[in-house]
Formats: structure tokens, C-alpha cells, sequence
């Protein structure tokens, strides 16, 4: 078999044990109440730097949070991060995963567009990634119950009883599963416990919006309890796809419709069902094991989208109409593609696919399930030892007409079916009041088979092919974390990690009939890419507690993603190998309870040294000639710096404000050669920082605003028939580049107001809650994809979602 080999050793960086950046700093937002930790639950509290101050029912509230593994007040971890208790998500009538993000600071979660399939784009601090290819490796770590979930694909997870979300900023790894070069968000749910409980609710709202969820928790024997919960929400789509034949009688492009009815469907709509079950045994303070299981269902029409650019195609076979800037439909309409018997091929795809090419459904499928165990041990008033297992596994199904127009531009359909088994293990150590360890082991196996039907009109290049790639990744560690308090109020945090992993890619290029070889890709069928690396990081930490009101904190920290081999070669020429991108991390923050604690802020500075940056190309004529292009390379090295700053302020009795700030600055000090253009007679590739070679990428990556913001305020007012609460929410992001060339089509900024008015009695049982989202109808795009650079002649954009009003009954018990 053909091999394409790739190992790179990436270079073990030294220890350097100073952070000196002088400026505003720290990092945590604890905007809203949440549960305190059961005193029964097994995870051990880390040493206290400092007495903290004592509740205040008037003043911000205590956030238990267990970033480090062990539980710590919010404002005692030395650590960037956001934490979102359940009621605050309630509040802002946030029920998705990425909704979470509007929030937190330096962070972008976006559901990605038709041509990612049902897939999430995950940034923070300006890493990430957007691909939901399994060549690749998430640059955010997404963990539920501290199981990682290494796929984009599905990651829209709802927000179904959780008790909160944390979202951590920067390098992940020395204390957990995965490494997560930008970094992780967590989702805790709620454990089944004794003091039972549940709720139910039901929704109803803009354009047939239909929504219940529930979650109850049972008693079954003393010390063991189950919980269930599930959700199911339905809406119709807010971008009409339109027949151009009907609505354009004299255009000459024939109507598929009939009676005059120009509608085909609704782009965007909701059909999500999901639901989770627990079963929990804790007999005692020292025992604490819980089996889990989930199954989620998401079928609906492909993501809503809209052309904002159209032109005639360069390379590409122009079939059917014409194409161009008459096919822009506008704001939240675009035009159907259907059956052009000219251009079709005679015959199915491939068993279980009969469609046709250039025809499709523009529908997405996935259906995913895991189970996972968590066992936690108390073995000694010393020590504690924590087990997880999990296994997880997926099928997802969508196809997409890229062109958005009756024109045979551009159609893809793809199938990937995938499982993913993982076990971690971490000891935590009291070996003394002043010395805490975290020891731990991580290993997991995936394997996913992509099946891909493409159909992309080159003139010159037969681009017509099925791929069914066999992809396979396994990745092992060993990590500790020591934590040291030589005096009184300091804490010492130092962190190792070592990671080794495997990766190959087998490419099945062949022509629609299943059977013969692609004349122009034949070459690649049957290779197989492989990458094997390996990779130590650290995290050195140093926080102080000036006072009960005041944490100061400096870190130094590296991360990195993996490398790996290009899964979309268009061309034998793109059958490129990439390398790891490594980041190193230097960070200060301070963290603020003043005024008896009614105002809380937490500030943080950042600078960080991104090399090796992996980017992927949509135009690589100097890669096999103009054509095609999805290639990722890495592209060069960046220094990014940043300052992001959260508040709480409870002024009075009632009434509550929080908000947040960001701001990133992204610059490159140099770009390879071949990454912008073809080398020249005599050059060699290098590393390059003349300005006419990094002028030739975006000033910055896809979705990392210069700046954002947040604003939300609310108001509780009681009253003999129960409390009223108006909250009004807004969110704001600057500009951002849509890609990762310069010149391209970019996001305009935007900014969004939310507003909610909650009513409950005074039982605390029944709730009632009507909320505009929306608020001001703000026209602006979630995401882009531009591929004019690639001829084929076109940029298409997701909308955001129009203004839309939800009634929401809630009833506790």
C-alpha cells in the first residue's frame, strides 16, 4: 500500500518561569447564583490561600467550580475563566451550546453552514477550528461530565439540565483528558440525588415554534438514584427557499412548481429530540459511581443561508442557467436547485444513494448516542481516585447545493459514520495541608468513515467522485499537576503533561458508479496518509491573595494540536501532510469581590506565541494549477495579545448587572512562501515576514473579533401574586475576517439585544416567561464561505435569526 509518511517530534520547549506583563488582568465572571457543592460529594477542596470572605446574601454570589479537579470558589481559581450557573442561562434564554459564547469573552461558537453539515465552529482567544473533518483536531476541548467529545459534528448540544457550563481560556491539558491548544468548555449536569425534584416546560413561539423539556430525579433504594430528562423542539426555518422559474415567469428558466406557488421550503429550521439518562450509587461520602447514557436526534433542513455574492465562474462548467449576480434573492430567501436532465448523471450514485448529481435533498440527519461511567473513589482521607469511561458513536447524513441557485455549480452529499471509546483516570493526593497532586492517564480510539459524493463542474478537471475514506486516530498521555502554598496567601501551580498520538487517512477516490477509477484522481485511490507525533507541555502558575477581596495570578502555559494529513486532495498535488501548531501562553489576571462584595470584577492580560498555524486554503492555484481547493498547510507564526474583563454588580436588593469585554489583537511575523503563491526560480520556502507575502493572508483568523462585548441587567420585583423580572440582554462583536485570505468577504459587525419578562409564584413551583430574542431585527451574518478564489464564483453567508418571541410555562416540583 502506498504511504504517505509524516512523524514529526515537535521540540520540547524550556521552562520559563516569568510572566512579567504589566497591565489589567485576571480572568472569571461569576455572573449568577449557583449551587454550592453537596458537602458529600468525593472531590476534595484545595487549600485555601486566604480565609474568603463570608456569604453575603446581598452581594455577589459564591460560584463553585472544579476547573482544577478539586473543588475551589471561583474567585480563588488561578485560572481565565467564565462560569454560567444554569439560572443565568435560564435568564438570558440561552438553551444551545452556542449561545453560551455571546457572553464570554475572546469566544466564538457558531453552527456552521450547509456545507459543514450539522458540525459547530469552536474559537478561543483567535484558536480553534472550523472543519467538521475527523483529519482534524478540535483546537477547543468540549467536555460533558468530563467526557471529551472529539468531533464538531453534533456539538450543538442543548442545554438540557445542566447546573453549569465553564468555559476555560487558554492551553488545557496538564490537569485533564485531551489537550486544547485554545481552550475547553465544560458542561456539568445535574446528579441525581436525595433531594429528588424535577420540573417540566413547555414552549411555544415565532413561526410554529414548539418546545418541551423535562428532568426528574427518583429514589430507587437509600444511596442510589436515577434522573432522566430529554427535549424535543420543532420550528419552521426563517430563510424561504424559492423556484426562480415561478417567481421569474419570463427569465426562460423553467418552473418546477405549479398553481403559482413560488414557495419549496423553509432553510434553517429546528427538529431536535434528545434525552439523558443517570443512574448514581453513593451510600457514602466516599463512594460515588454514576453510569450515564444519551441519545440525540437532529433532522431538519439544512442551515439557513443566502448568497451575497454571485458572479460567472471562472474554471468551473457554467450548466443550466446562467450564473450570476441575478441569482441573489435577498435577505432571507435564496433559490432552489433542481433535476437538470442535462446535467445529471444516468444513473444512482452508489447503492443507498439515488440521487442524482447536482440534485438534492438540502436536508441534515444525524443521530449520535454514548454511555460513560464515572467512578469516585475516597481510598484514604488523603486520597482520591477518579475512573472514565466512555463510548460514543454517530451517524450524520447531509447534502448541500453550494451554488444556491437553479445553475449546476457545486453539489455535495456525504455520510460519516463514527465511534469513539475513551478511559481517563486521575488521582488527586493530599499529602500534606500544603501540598495537593493530580496525577492522571488518558487514552482514546476513534475510527470514522467518511463517504463523500462531489460534484464540482471544472471545466477542465472531471471532478465528479465518490469518496468512502476510512479515517483512524488514537492518542495517549500522562499528565500531573502539583500544588504548592510555601506561605501564607500564595499558591505555587506547577503542571506536566506528555502526549503521543497516531493518525491515518486511507483516500477512496472513484467515479459515481462506485466501481471504476477516477481518471484524474485514480492516483490517490488507495493511498493511505499517516501521522504519528508526540509532544510535552507544561503550566507554571503563581497566584497571591493580597486580601479576603483581592487574588492576583500569573501563568505560563504551552499547548498544541495535532498534525496530520489533508483530507480533500482535489489533485494528487494536494496530497499534503501538516505539521503540529504549538502555542505558548503567558497570562496575568486579578480578581475583585469589593463593597461587601456587590461589585465583582475579574480582569485578564495575555500574550501568546502561535507558531506552525494551520490554516486551510480555499485557493491553491500554486498547489496542481487552478482548481478546487480545500488544503490545509501551516501557514506561518503570530504573536496575539489580548485583554478581557468580566463584572457582577449587585447595587441593591433585586437588581442585578453583568457584563463582559474583550479585545485581541492578531498579528503575523511571518507566513511560508507556498502558502500565498508558487515558489519562484532559485527561492526556497521559508518562513517568510516581507510584507507583500503576509499582506497576502486575512489580518486575522475566521470568527475572532478585535473586539466584544456584553451588557445584561435585570430586575426582581416582588409583588403578593410572585416576583416579576424584566431582563434586557445585548451583545456586540466588531468585524470579522471570513477567511483566511486577504481580500476576502467579511462579517460586518453586529450587535443584538434580547429581552425576557419572568414571572413566579411565590411557591417557587410555577414559572411563566415571554422573551424576544432579537430584539431590534439586526441584519448580520453568523458565518461565510467564499469561494470565489477557487472559480467557482460565489460567497454564501448564514443569516443570524430574525426577531422571534417565545412564551415558555415552567412547573417545578
Amino acid at each position: 500500500m502506498n504511504r504517505l509518511g509524516l512523524r514529526p517530534h515537535a521540540s520540547r520547549a524550556a521552562i520559563i518561569a516569568s510572566a512579567s506583563l504589566l497591565s489589567i488582568i485576571s480572568a472569571t465572571p461569576a455572573l449568577a447564583a449557583d449551587q454550592p457543592a453537596q458537602p458529600d460529594q468525593p472531590a476534595q477542596p484545595a487549600q485555601p490561600a486566604a480565609t474568603p470572605p463570608a456569604d453575603n446574601a446581598q452581594g455577589a454570589p459564591d460560584i463553585v467550580v472544579t476547573a482544577q479537579f478539586r473543588e475551589q470558589r471561583l474567585q480563588d481559581t488561578p485560572l481565565s475563566i467564565t462560569a454560567v450557573p444554569a439560572a443565568l442561562l435560564e435568564q438570558r434564554s440561552q438553551r444551545s451550546l452556542v449561545e453560551v459564547a455571546n457572553q464570554a469573552p475572546n469566544v466564538t461558537l457558531r453552527q456552521q453552514g450547509a456545507s459543514f453539515g450539522p458540525s459547530i465552529g469552536a474559537s478561543i482567544r483567535g484558536i480553534g477550528q472550523f472543519d467538521f473533518n475527523p483529519a482534524f483536531e478540535p483546537g477547543v476541548g468540549l467536555y460533558v461530565d468530563d467526557v471529551y467529545y472529539s468531533s464538531l459534528t453534533g456539538a450543538n448540544f442543548d442545554l438540557l439540565d445542566l447546573e453549569r457550563v465553564e468555559i476555560l481560556r487558554g492551553p488545557q491539558g496538564t490537569l485533564q483528558g485531551r489537550n486544547s491548544v485554545g481552550g475547553a468548555i465544560r458542561l456539568i449536569t445535574r446528579r441525581p440525588d436525595a433531594d429528588g425534584g424535577g420540573f417540566v416546560e413547555a414552549t411555544y413561539g415565532s413561526r410554529n415554534l414548539i418546545a418541551v423539556r423535562g428532568g426528574a430525579t427518583f429514589t430507587i433504594a437509600d444511596g442510589l438514584y436515577a434522573r432522566i430528562a430529554g427535549t424535543a423542539r420543532q420550528q419552521t426555518g426563517y430563510v424561504d427557499r424559492i423556484d426562480y422559474g415561478c417567481s421569474h415567469p419570463g427569465s426562460g428558466v423553467t418552473s418546477q412548481r405549479g398553481g403559482g406557488d413560488c414557495l419549496v421550503d423553509h432553510m434553517g429550521g429546528v427538529g431536535y429530540t434528545a434525552v439523558r439518562g443517570s443512574l448514581r450509587y453513593h451510600p457514602n461520602p466516599d463512594i460515588d459511581i454514576m453510569l450515564s447514557g444519551d441519545y440525540t436526534r437532529d433532522s431538519r433542513t439544512n442551515a439557513a443561508e443566502v448568497l451575497v455574492a454571485a458572479q460567472p465562474p471562472g474554471n468551473t462548467l457554467n450548466i443550466g442557467p446562467a450564473y450570476g449576480p441575478r441569482f441573489i434573492c435577498g435577505r432571507f430567501c435564496n433559490y432552489a436547485q433542481f433535476n437538470q436532465p442535462a446535467a445529471t448523471w444516468a444513473g444512482p450514485v452508489a447503492p443507498g444513494y439515488p440521487l442524482v448529481a447536482t440534485q438534492g435533498e438540502d436536508t441534515t440527519q444525524y443521530s449520535g448516542w454514548g454511555v460513560g461511567l464515572n467512578v469516585d473513589l475516597r481510598l484514604a482521607s488523603w486520597a482520591q481516585l477518579q475512573s472514565i469511561t466512555a463510548y460514543r458513536a454517530w451517524n450524520d447524513r447531509f447534502s448541500s447545493d453550494d451554488d444556491l441557485s437553479p445553475s449546476s455549480i457545486g453539489f455535495g452529499q456525504n455520510r460519516l459514520r463514527y465511534w469513539f471509546w475513551s478511559q481517563e483516570a486521575r488521582l488527586n493526593l493530599d499529602l500534606a495541608s500544603t501540598l495537593q497532586l493530580t496525577l492522571g492517564g488518558y487514552y482514546n480510539d476513534q475510527r470514522t468513515t467518511y463517504f463523500t459524493f462531489q460534484d464540482i463542474r471544472y471545466a477542465v478537471i472531471p471532478l465528479q467522485f465518490i469518496g468512502n475514506d476510512p479515517v483512524n486516530a488514537n492518542s495517549w498521555a500522562a499528565f500531573g499537576t502539583a500544588i504548592w502554598h510555601p506561605i501564607d496567601h500564595m499558591t505555587l501551580t506547577g503542571g506536566l503533561r506528555y502526549t503521543n498520538e497516531h493518525k491515518d487517512y486511507t483516500f477512496v477516490r472513484r467515479n459515481p458508479d462506485g466501481v471504476t477509477s477516477n481518471p484524474f484522481l485514480g492516483a490517490l485511490n488507495g493511498v493511505t496518509g499517516v501521522y504519528d507525533g508526540d509532544r510535552v507541555d507544561y503550566r507554571l502558575s503563581a497566584d497571591y491573595r493580597f486580601s479576603p477581596e483581592v487574588l492576583a495570578y500569573a501563568t505560563y502555559s504551552t499547548g498544541f494540536k495535532g498534525g496530520g494529513i489533508g483530507p480533500r486532495p482535489f489533485n494528487p498535488a494536494q496530497a499534503r501532510p501538516f505539521n503540529p501548531e504549538t502555542l505558548t501562553n503567558y497570562e496575568v489576571g486579578l480578581k475583585f469581590d469589593l463593597f461587601d462584595r456587590r461589585l465583582r470584577f475579574n480582569a485578564s492580560a495575555f500574550y501568546n506565541r502561535y507558531n506552525n498555524i494551520q490554516l486551510v486554503l480555499l485557493s491553491c492555484p500554486q498547489f496542481g494549477g487552478p482548481g478546487p481547493c480545500a488544503l490545509p498547510q501551516n501557514a506561518g507564526n503570530a504573536h496575539i495579545k489580548g485583554l478581557e474583563f468580566e463584572t457582577y454588580i449587585r447595587p441593591t436588593t433585586g437588581l442585578t448587572i453583568d457584563g463582559s469585554l474583550s479585545w485581541i489583537g492578531f498579528h503575523y511575523q511571518c507566513v511560508n512562501i507556498t502558502v500565498v503563491r508558487p515558489l519562484n526560480a532559485g527561492e526556497t520556502d521559508s518562513c517568510s515576514s516581507d510584507p507583500s507575502i503576509i499582506g497576502r493572508l486575512s489580518a486575522r483568523p475566521p470568527a475572532t473579533p478585535e473586539w466584544k462585548w456584553s451588557f445584561g441587567i435585570q430586575y426582581e420585583i416582588p409583588t403578593s401574586v410572585g416576583s416579576f423580572t424584566p431582563r434586557f440582554d445585548m451583545s456586540h462583536q466588531s468585524v470579522t475576517s471570513g477567511g483566511v485570505a486577504a481580500g476576502g468577504f467579511d462579517l460586518p459587525a453586529f450587535t443584538v439585544a434580547n429581552a425576557r419578562l419572568t414571572w413566579r409564584d411565590n411557591s417557587h413551583m410555577w414559572q411563566a416567561a415571554v422573551e424576544v430574542t432579537n430584539l431590534f431585527r439586526e441584519y448580520y451574518y453568523l458565518t461565510t464561505f467564499d469561494l470565489r478564489g477557487a472559480g467557482a464564483g460565489f460567497v454564501k453567508a448564514q443569516p443570524g435569526r430574525p426577531r422571534e418571541w417565545a412564551l415558555t410555562v415552567t412547573r417545578r416540583f
